[in-house]
Order: C-alpha cells, then structure tokens, then sequence
C-alpha cells in the first residue's frame, strides 16, 4: 500500500467529512494532500493540482504565502490568544478600526466570531435583539431569498433554501419567508424586488431583517445579478424599517471586483466606495461623507466576512454593524447586552492573518484582481460557444457556466476526471465554477481555461447515453 493509499484508507476510517456521503467516500476516497504552494495543491505521489476553488473560497493568495505565514509566525512568538471578554490586542483592535473604514464609518462596530455560520447566526440575532431593546419585539421574522445559502448551523439553516442542506433538519428551525431571488439568466430582478416588496407591504413590521447573498448565489450554482436589485432592497428595507443583513462571505474580500460585493451598488448609484486604511497604521477614515446618499444611509445594517478574510490560514469570521444597532444594546443592564461569544473570539493569530490580508488590498489588490479577471475572461471566452455549455458569466474573480444535460453524477465525474488535467474542482451540480487564489497571469488562465475543456469533453463523451441522462441533483458547496 502506497503512502497516498494508506492516507486514504485511515481517513475514510477515521475523519467524518463534511458535504460527503461516506458511502459513497468508500467508492470514491478523499484525495489526500502533502502540501500547497502558491496556487498548487501536491498529494503524497507528487502529482500536482491547480487549486482552482480556492480550498472552499478561502485561499486568495495562494498555498504557504510566505507574508501571511510570516504575520502569523510574528503574533505566535508574542500573543497566540487571549479571551476577548474582558481583554483585547492589538491585532484585533487594528482589524475592527480597518475594515470600518472601509465602510466610512457607516458599519463602525464589529462583532467576532469563528466561521461563516456563527457570522449569521451572530447577525440574526443582534437583529432581533436590538428590535427587542428598542420595544419592537413583535419584529422576530426573517427574509431570505430562493436558493439562497448561509451556512448550515440551525439558525443559518433557518435561512438557507438549497434544500439537500436543509430539509432533513426542518422540523427543527424557525420558519423564514422565501422570497424570489434575482437572477441575470432570468432577466427578473424587476420581479424580485417587487415580491419582496409585496412581503414587506404585508409583513413589514413584524420582520427583523432581509440576509442576501450579495451579487452571486453561491451554493445554488454561482447565480448572479445585477447590482440594482441591491440598491432597491436597501431602498425597501429602509422604507419599511427592515435590517439589511448581506452576507459577503464568499464574495467579500475582492472576489467580485470591489473589497466588499456591496460596494457595487455604491459605485453604480454614483456614490464613492470608501478608501481602505493604511497600511500597518491606523485606519485613513475611509470617505467621510460618502455613505450617506439622500439622507439615508446606502450601506447595509450587517454585514458578515470569513472565508478569505484570513487568506486561507485560520478559521475566522466577523460582523459589522451600524451605531444604530449597538446603541440599541447600550445598557448598564446586563440583559439588554449581546451576550454571545466563542472561546476562540478575535483570535489574535486569525487577526494578525487578517491584518496582512488588508496590508493586501491596501497596497493594490484590487487593481491586479481586475487585470486577472480580465485574463480570465479572454481565456475563457471560446467556451461560449460550446454546444453543451450554456451561460458562460463571471463577476470579478468569480467565473461560471451551466453544462446543458449534464448526465447523472456529473459533479463527481468531473471532479475526478479534471485531477488527470491537474485540476482540483468541484462543480455544483450541473454548473462548473472558478474561484481561483489571485495569482492568474496570461499563462494560468489559458491552463485552466484548456483544462476545463479537456475535461469537460471527457466527461460528455464517457457514455453514448450520457446527453440523454437527466440533470443531477447532487450538490456540492465547493
């Protein structure tokens, strides 16, 4: 037995995975890794594999990056960790005043956590409980959209509408309105906005707050949208005092164009985005007077980030809200306090990553991500015209397309055959996506563009039945 054979058999054995059915892990064993570098993934064999979804939408710039490890080494050798109840650090300290810059101060607290789902599940609640505070407690309700994902702890769950996710724990959550979810390929952002606002009209003030994925569904098959539709849904959630939680933590951090997804609908509503803080030093202020528009503020009331916050290298998640929302909780009395925490809240090793994940942005990312996307695109652009590729559309670093009768079982299909084209993916069912680290030149995005090919008339042509098969239902969240 082969080291990577041995490593396969002990891990079926012992790790429960997550998004797997064991059994059929038994069939298909985990691939196990030695060791990244840059965008490369190495096994055991030396085989090698272009990291193409980001290790799960975190690694943004690439394996073993030699300036987050060393961020992360300097903070080891100072303050691993200290209780953020009662204490605080620097790196924390640094990462809160940074990020609200980033806002203009419109989102000026921030709120820690330790992954995706507790960012939600922190926002659902400060929502509801600053509504309590303020003698609104009849406001308890939640809004999300259909297809929409936010993590899959129970009151994540409550909120996500992708139902593989979702519906063996459905006697066990809070009852969300679903509401129809914009998508480009459909052309209904218009409807969307008006069944929310039909909603809204009728349930308007017992509703705590609307979470969206902002620009691109992620989990329901990289869906994307125009950026109006969240101009509108801002406009709606202040016209009927509804919270505004947008959910950035697969789409914050650079991937769509702009640090933040949200700032989208700043920029194309003629307003500036905020600048970002100072490399190393205390926050620049950001834009002082562009994150109001018509007297009412444009920004969201919550956001939440992890995934690539870190850069791929520690499990962190934050929420930022408004100071309307944390005066709500201001209070000598104890109860009327957000008393919510994890063991491992603001993490000071998480927050150093993190620090040197901005240091990132402050000193051009976002201008280097554009010149990559763009790469990308020309790379990809012949794929277009594929017979069996449909809605071939990419937002920022994020690239996607929809295979048209895709066979049973094409998401694993693929995802085995692309390894013979060192290719790590995993399509979400019938839809193929990149996210790849950002660290595409001319030369990796035509490797990528010909791999994805390469396997993709593999995979169509395995069996003569293969075109008549009906769409699989598997999916997968990376």
């Amino acid at each position: 037995m082969t080291p990577q054979q041995d490593w396969q058999r002990r891990s079926v054995a012992a790790v429960w995975h997550p998004c797997t059915q064991m059994a059929r892990a038994e069939v298909v064993p985990p691939l196990p890794i030695a060791r990244g570098a840059g965008p490369w993934l190495y096994d055991y064999e030396g085989r090698r594999y272009f990291d193409a979804n980001s290790s799960w939408w975190v690694n943004l710039f690439g394996h073993a990056d030699a300036g987050l490890n060393a961020a992360i080494k300097a903070q080891l050798d100072t303050l691993p960790h200290v209780m953020l109840a009662g204490c605080t650090h620097a790196p924390a300290v640094r990462l809160a005043e940074r990020l609200s810059a980033r806002t203009g101060g419109a989102l000026g607290h921030v709120f820690f956590g330790s992954d995706g789902a507790s960012a939600v599940e922190i926002a659902l609640k400060q929502s509801f409980h600053s509504w309590r505070n303020r003698g609104r407690a009849e406001k308890r309700e939640f809004v999300c959209l259909k297809n929409g994902y936010h993590g899959e702890t129970i009151g994540a769950l409550a909120v996500t509408d992708v139902k593989v996710f979702r519906d063996a724990y459905d006697p066990l959550l809070m009852r969300a309105h679903i509401v129809e979810s914009p998508d480009a390929r459909l052309g209904n952002e218009a409807a969307a906005l008006a069944a929310m606002r039909e909603l809204l009209s009728e349930r308007g003030p017992h509703i705590a707050a609307v979470i969206i994925e902002p620009l691109v569904q992620g989990a329901a098959g990289m869906v994307m949208y125009d950026a109006a539709y969240l101009r509108g849904l801002r406009a709606l959630c202040t016209e009927f005092e509804v919270h505004l939680i947008v959910d950035e933590i697969a789409m914050g951090c650079g991937r769509t164009g702009t640090f933040f997804a949200w700032e989208h609908a700043l920029v194309d509503g003629g307003q500036a985005s905020a600048g970002p803080s100072q490399a190393g030093g205390a926050p620049s202020g950001g834009s002082s007077c562009t994150h109001e528009r018509g007297g009412v503020s444009m920004w969201p009331d919550f956001i939440t980030l992890s995934k690539g916050i870190t850069g791929g290298t520690m499990p962190l998640s934050l929420v930022l809200t408004t100071e309307a929302v944390y005066q709500a909780f201001w209070s000598e009395d104890v109860s009327r306090g957000f008393l919510h925490s994890h063991s491992y809240t603001g993490n000071a090793l998480a927050c150093a990553a993190a620090n040197a994940v901005l240091d990132r942005f402050d000193a051009g990312q976002l201008q280097a991500n554009a010149e990559q996307a763009q790469l990308l695109k020309q790379a990809f652009a012949p794929l277009a015209s594929h017979p069996r590729v449909a809605h071939l559309r990419q937002q920022g670093m994020v690239l996607a397309f929809d295979v048209i009768e895709p066979g049973l079982r094409f998401a694993e299909r693929f995802h085995l055959a692309a390894r013979a084209h060192e290719l790590l993916i995993r399509p979400i069912g019938g839809t193929v996506y990149l996210m790849p680290p950002y660290l595409i030149d001319a030369e990796a995005a035509a490797f990528l563009a010909r791999a994805v090919r390469l396997t993709l008339d593999e995979v169509l042509s395995q069996s003569s039945e293969g075109s008549a098969q009906p769409v699989s239902k598997e999916v997968h969240v990376a």
